[in-house]
Protein backbone atom coordinates (compact mmCIF):
# COMPACT_ATOMS: atom_id res chain seq x y z
CA UNK A 1 0.00 0.00 0.00
CA UNK A 2 0.92 3.23 -0.95
CA UNK A 3 2.43 5.44 1.78
CA UNK A 4 1.18 9.29 3.11
CA UNK A 5 4.02 10.88 1.30
CA UNK A 6 3.66 8.48 -1.53
CA UNK A 7 0.14 9.98 -2.28
CA UNK A 8 1.51 13.48 -2.09
CA UNK A 9 3.99 12.75 -4.50
CA UNK A 10 1.15 11.30 -7.03
CA UNK A 11 -0.47 14.47 -6.58
CA UNK A 12 2.28 16.17 -8.13
CA UNK A 13 1.86 19.18 -6.15
CA UNK A 14 4.52 20.71 -8.51
CA UNK A 15 1.69 21.27 -10.48
CA UNK A 16 -0.47 22.73 -7.91
CA UNK A 17 0.76 26.82 -9.18
CA UNK A 18 -2.02 25.67 -12.12
CA UNK A 19 -4.74 26.26 -9.84
CA UNK A 20 -3.94 28.65 -7.66
CA UNK A 21 -2.74 31.39 -9.61
CA UNK A 22 -6.17 31.38 -11.85
CA UNK A 23 -8.13 31.72 -8.52
CA UNK A 24 -5.55 33.98 -7.80
CA UNK A 25 -5.97 36.15 -10.82
CA UNK A 26 -9.49 36.04 -11.15
CA UNK A 27 -9.86 37.67 -7.45
CA UNK A 28 -7.96 40.59 -8.14
CA UNK A 29 -9.98 40.87 -10.91
CA UNK A 30 -12.99 40.64 -8.17
CA UNK A 31 -11.31 43.41 -5.79
CA UNK A 32 -10.63 45.72 -8.81
CA UNK A 33 -14.02 45.53 -9.66
CA UNK A 34 -15.90 45.72 -6.15
CA UNK A 35 -17.37 42.53 -5.68
CA UNK A 36 -14.42 40.55 -3.76
CA UNK A 37 -16.10 37.84 -1.30
CA UNK A 38 -13.65 35.69 0.39
CA UNK A 39 -15.44 32.44 0.77
CA UNK A 40 -16.58 32.26 -2.56
CA UNK A 41 -12.89 33.02 -3.69
CA UNK A 42 -12.10 29.79 -0.73
CA UNK A 43 -14.57 27.69 -2.76
CA UNK A 44 -13.06 28.27 -6.10
CA UNK A 45 -9.59 27.79 -5.42
CA UNK A 46 -10.99 24.19 -3.43
CA UNK A 47 -12.43 23.43 -6.52
CA UNK A 48 -9.27 24.08 -8.51
CA UNK A 49 -7.46 22.55 -6.25
CA UNK A 50 -9.55 19.74 -6.06
CA UNK A 51 -9.42 19.00 -10.06
CA UNK A 52 -5.81 19.67 -10.58
CA UNK A 53 -5.24 16.56 -8.19
CA UNK A 54 -8.14 14.81 -9.46
CA UNK A 55 -6.79 15.10 -13.07
CA UNK A 56 -3.14 14.17 -11.39
CA UNK A 57 -4.85 10.95 -9.83
CA UNK A 58 -6.76 10.12 -12.68
CA UNK A 59 -3.28 10.61 -15.40
CA UNK A 60 -1.93 8.23 -12.63
CA UNK A 61 -4.11 5.82 -13.39
CA UNK A 62 -4.96 5.63 -17.14
CA UNK A 63 -1.52 5.92 -18.33
CA UNK A 64 -0.16 3.32 -15.98
CA UNK A 65 -2.81 0.74 -16.85
CA UNK A 66 -1.77 1.14 -20.79
CA UNK A 67 2.52 0.77 -19.78
CA UNK A 68 3.06 4.74 -20.71
CA UNK A 69 5.08 4.73 -17.38
CA UNK A 70 6.38 1.64 -17.31
CA UNK A 71 9.56 3.85 -18.13
CA UNK A 72 9.23 7.43 -16.61
CA UNK A 73 12.52 9.81 -15.92
CA UNK A 74 10.05 12.14 -13.41
CA UNK A 75 8.94 12.06 -10.54
CA UNK A 76 7.01 8.48 -9.53
CA UNK A 77 3.52 6.99 -10.00
CA UNK A 78 1.51 5.04 -8.19
CA UNK A 79 0.12 2.62 -10.41
CA UNK A 80 3.67 2.64 -12.57
CA UNK A 81 5.89 1.99 -9.82
CA UNK A 82 3.07 -0.35 -7.96
CA UNK A 83 2.91 1.67 -4.74
CA UNK A 84 -0.59 2.32 -5.37
CA UNK A 85 -3.59 -0.51 -7.07
CA UNK A 86 -5.37 1.15 -10.18
CA UNK A 87 -8.54 0.95 -8.32
CA UNK A 88 -7.01 3.04 -5.28
CA UNK A 89 -5.77 5.54 -7.68
CA UNK A 90 -9.04 5.37 -9.76
CA UNK A 91 -10.91 6.17 -6.32
CA UNK A 92 -8.73 8.99 -5.54
CA UNK A 93 -8.95 11.00 -8.67
CA UNK A 94 -13.43 10.31 -8.57
CA UNK A 95 -13.13 11.37 -5.16
CA UNK A 96 -11.10 14.24 -6.27
CA UNK A 97 -14.10 15.15 -9.07
CA UNK A 98 -17.27 14.29 -6.57
CA UNK A 99 -15.98 16.61 -4.33
CA UNK A 100 -14.92 19.64 -6.40
CA UNK A 101 -18.66 18.82 -7.96
CA UNK A 102 -20.33 19.38 -4.52
CA UNK A 103 -18.11 22.51 -3.39
CA UNK A 104 -19.08 23.52 -7.61
CA UNK A 105 -22.72 23.08 -6.86
CA UNK A 106 -22.62 25.02 -3.54
CA UNK A 107 -21.42 28.11 -5.95
CA UNK A 108 -23.92 27.66 -8.74
CA UNK A 109 -26.57 27.57 -6.07
CA UNK A 110 -25.38 31.14 -4.22
CA UNK A 111 -24.54 32.65 -7.82
CA UNK A 112 -28.12 31.25 -9.36
CA UNK A 113 -26.00 30.68 -12.75
CA UNK A 114 -26.90 27.53 -13.76
CA UNK A 115 -25.41 27.74 -16.89
CA UNK A 116 -22.60 27.12 -14.54
CA UNK A 117 -23.43 23.62 -13.96
CA UNK A 118 -22.53 22.98 -17.86
CA UNK A 119 -19.11 24.51 -18.07
CA UNK A 120 -18.14 22.66 -14.55
CA UNK A 121 -18.93 19.55 -16.09
CA UNK A 122 -16.74 20.29 -18.76
CA UNK A 123 -13.79 20.73 -16.80
CA UNK A 124 -14.48 17.41 -15.48
CA UNK A 125 -14.75 15.63 -18.71
CA UNK A 126 -11.60 17.27 -19.64
CA UNK A 127 -10.23 16.19 -16.36
CA UNK A 128 -10.90 12.52 -17.21
CA UNK A 129 -10.17 12.36 -21.07
CA UNK A 130 -7.30 14.20 -20.94
CA UNK A 131 -5.49 10.13 -20.24
CA UNK A 132 -8.90 8.38 -19.87
CA UNK A 133 -11.33 6.71 -22.53
CA UNK A 134 -10.67 4.98 -25.06
CA UNK A 135 -9.59 8.35 -27.50
CA UNK A 136 -7.65 10.47 -24.83
CA UNK A 137 -7.18 13.94 -26.42
CA UNK A 138 -3.96 14.15 -24.24
CA UNK A 139 -2.52 11.49 -26.93
CA UNK A 140 -3.57 13.50 -29.83
CA UNK A 141 -1.33 16.77 -29.13
CA UNK A 142 -4.13 18.57 -27.67
CA UNK A 143 -3.12 18.84 -23.82
CA UNK A 144 -2.21 22.23 -24.27
CA UNK A 145 -5.20 23.48 -25.69
CA UNK A 146 -6.98 21.79 -23.04
CA UNK A 147 -5.03 23.29 -20.03
CA UNK A 148 -5.74 27.07 -21.62
CA UNK A 149 -8.97 26.53 -21.51
CA UNK A 150 -9.35 24.50 -17.78
CA UNK A 151 -6.77 26.11 -16.25
CA UNK A 152 -6.69 29.61 -18.15
CA UNK A 153 -9.68 30.86 -19.23
CA UNK A 154 -11.86 28.91 -17.58
CA UNK A 155 -10.93 29.84 -13.58
CA UNK A 156 -10.08 32.89 -14.27
CA UNK A 157 -13.05 34.25 -15.44
CA UNK A 158 -15.06 31.67 -13.29
CA UNK A 159 -13.07 32.65 -10.01
CA UNK A 160 -14.34 36.99 -10.98
CA UNK A 161 -17.94 35.99 -11.67
CA UNK A 162 -18.46 33.53 -8.79
CA UNK A 163 -17.58 36.59 -6.73
CA UNK A 164 -19.04 39.66 -8.81
CA UNK A 165 -21.52 37.82 -10.41
CA UNK A 166 -20.65 39.42 -13.80
CA UNK A 167 -18.90 38.32 -16.68
CA UNK A 168 -15.62 40.73 -17.18
CA UNK A 169 -13.65 41.87 -19.91
CA UNK A 170 -10.58 42.17 -17.48
CA UNK A 171 -10.66 38.49 -16.35
CA UNK A 172 -10.92 37.42 -19.71
CA UNK A 173 -7.70 39.43 -20.87
CA UNK A 174 -6.10 38.36 -17.03
CA UNK A 175 -6.83 35.17 -18.36
CA UNK A 176 -4.79 34.48 -21.21
CA UNK A 177 -1.13 35.06 -19.74
CA UNK A 178 -2.75 32.73 -17.03
CA UNK A 179 -3.23 30.31 -19.23
CA UNK A 180 -0.03 30.20 -21.39
CA UNK A 181 1.97 30.10 -18.14
CA UNK A 182 -0.19 26.56 -17.43
CA UNK A 183 0.58 25.25 -20.90
CA UNK A 184 4.55 26.06 -19.87
CA UNK A 185 3.68 23.54 -17.41
CA UNK A 186 2.30 20.96 -19.55
CA UNK A 187 4.91 22.11 -22.74
CA UNK A 188 8.45 21.12 -20.05
CA UNK A 189 6.89 18.03 -18.71
CA UNK A 190 5.98 16.57 -21.84
CA UNK A 191 9.52 17.82 -23.24
CA UNK A 192 11.17 16.01 -20.69
CA UNK A 193 8.72 12.58 -21.49
CA UNK A 194 9.21 12.98 -25.19
CA UNK A 195 11.39 10.25 -25.99
CA UNK A 196 9.62 7.42 -23.72
CA UNK A 197 6.28 9.05 -25.12
CA UNK A 198 6.75 8.53 -28.29
CA UNK A 199 7.94 4.77 -27.92
CA UNK A 200 4.49 4.38 -25.90
CA UNK A 201 2.31 5.69 -28.73
CA UNK A 202 1.43 8.64 -26.36
CA UNK A 203 1.60 11.45 -29.34
CA UNK A 204 1.61 14.97 -27.29
CA UNK A 205 2.20 17.86 -28.36
CA UNK A 206 5.98 17.78 -27.62
CA UNK A 207 6.17 14.51 -30.06
CA UNK A 208 4.37 15.87 -32.74
CA UNK A 209 6.58 18.84 -32.78
CA UNK A 210 9.70 17.25 -31.86
CA UNK A 211 12.11 18.82 -29.38
CA UNK A 212 13.81 21.64 -30.66
CA UNK A 213 10.02 23.32 -32.21
CA UNK A 214 8.63 22.17 -28.62
CA UNK A 215 11.38 24.32 -26.45
CA UNK A 216 10.39 27.34 -28.32
CA UNK A 217 6.92 26.69 -27.76
CA UNK A 218 7.76 26.87 -24.33
CA UNK A 219 10.22 29.93 -24.47
CA UNK A 220 7.38 31.54 -26.06
CA UNK A 221 4.69 30.19 -23.40
CA UNK A 222 6.77 32.34 -20.69
CA UNK A 223 7.86 35.17 -22.51
CA UNK A 224 4.69 36.12 -23.95
CA UNK A 225 2.61 36.79 -20.41
CA UNK A 226 4.65 39.77 -20.09
CA UNK A 227 4.08 40.91 -23.29
CA UNK A 228 -0.27 40.87 -22.65
CA UNK A 229 0.93 42.13 -18.94
CA UNK A 230 1.94 45.17 -20.75
CA UNK A 231 -0.76 45.41 -22.91
CA UNK A 232 -3.12 45.32 -20.31
CA UNK A 233 -1.99 48.82 -19.19
CA UNK A 234 -4.88 50.78 -20.92
CA UNK A 235 -7.44 48.69 -19.23
CA UNK A 236 -5.21 48.15 -15.78
CA UNK A 237 -2.41 50.26 -15.44
CA UNK A 238 -0.67 48.83 -12.12
CA UNK A 239 -1.34 45.07 -14.32
CA UNK A 240 2.72 45.88 -15.62
CA UNK A 241 3.91 45.03 -12.43
CA UNK A 242 4.18 41.54 -13.57
CA UNK A 243 6.87 42.41 -15.62
CA UNK A 244 8.91 42.19 -12.15
CA UNK A 245 8.94 38.68 -12.48
CA UNK A 246 10.79 38.36 -15.63
CA UNK A 247 13.88 37.80 -14.15
CA UNK A 248 12.55 34.06 -12.67
CA UNK A 249 11.87 33.45 -16.98
CA UNK A 250 16.11 33.65 -17.86
CA UNK A 251 16.96 30.63 -16.13
CA UNK A 252 14.77 27.89 -16.84
CA UNK A 253 14.23 29.64 -20.61
CA UNK A 254 18.30 28.85 -20.94
CA UNK A 255 18.03 25.51 -19.42
CA UNK A 256 15.29 24.86 -22.08
CA UNK A 257 17.01 26.24 -25.25
CA UNK A 258 19.96 25.22 -24.42
CA UNK A 259 18.77 21.55 -24.84
CA UNK A 260 18.68 20.31 -21.39
CA UNK A 261 17.05 16.88 -21.52
CA UNK A 262 15.33 13.92 -18.69
CA UNK A 263 16.38 14.77 -15.23
CA UNK A 264 17.81 18.21 -16.13
CA UNK A 265 14.09 19.54 -17.22
CA UNK A 266 12.70 18.85 -13.75
CA UNK A 267 14.30 21.53 -12.75
CA UNK A 268 12.94 23.98 -15.36
CA UNK A 269 9.72 22.26 -14.10
CA UNK A 270 10.49 23.91 -10.81
CA UNK A 271 11.61 27.19 -11.81
CA UNK A 272 8.57 27.26 -13.86
CA UNK A 273 6.36 26.88 -11.41
CA UNK A 274 7.76 29.63 -9.29
CA UNK A 275 7.71 32.23 -12.09
CA UNK A 276 4.44 31.60 -12.37
CA UNK A 277 3.20 31.99 -8.35
CA UNK A 278 5.57 35.66 -8.95
CA UNK A 279 3.63 36.13 -12.14
CA UNK A 280 0.13 35.29 -10.55
CA UNK A 281 0.83 37.41 -7.57
CA UNK A 282 2.05 40.24 -9.13
CA UNK A 283 -0.48 40.66 -11.47
CA UNK A 284 -3.05 39.64 -9.42
CA UNK A 285 -2.07 42.85 -6.91
CA UNK A 286 -1.73 44.96 -10.02
CA UNK A 287 -5.50 43.74 -11.11
CA UNK A 288 -6.90 44.74 -7.46
CA UNK A 289 -5.56 48.26 -7.09
CA UNK A 290 -5.88 49.45 -10.26
CA UNK A 291 -9.45 48.10 -12.00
Amino acid sequence: MASPAQWLAGARPRTLPNAIVPVMAGTGVAIGEGGFSWWRAVLALLVALLLQIGVNYANDYSDGIRGTDDQRVGPMRLVGSRAATPRQVLTAALGCFAAAAVLGLVLVVVTRAWWVLLVGAAAIAAAWFYTGGSRPYGYRALGEAAVFVFFGVVPVVGTAFVQTEQLSWAALAASVPVGLLSCSMLVVNNLRDVGTDGESGKRTLAVVLGAPRTRTLYAACLVVPFAVALAMVPLAPAAALAVLAAPLAISPVRTVLAGAVGPALIGALQQTGKLQMAYGALLTIGLAVSL
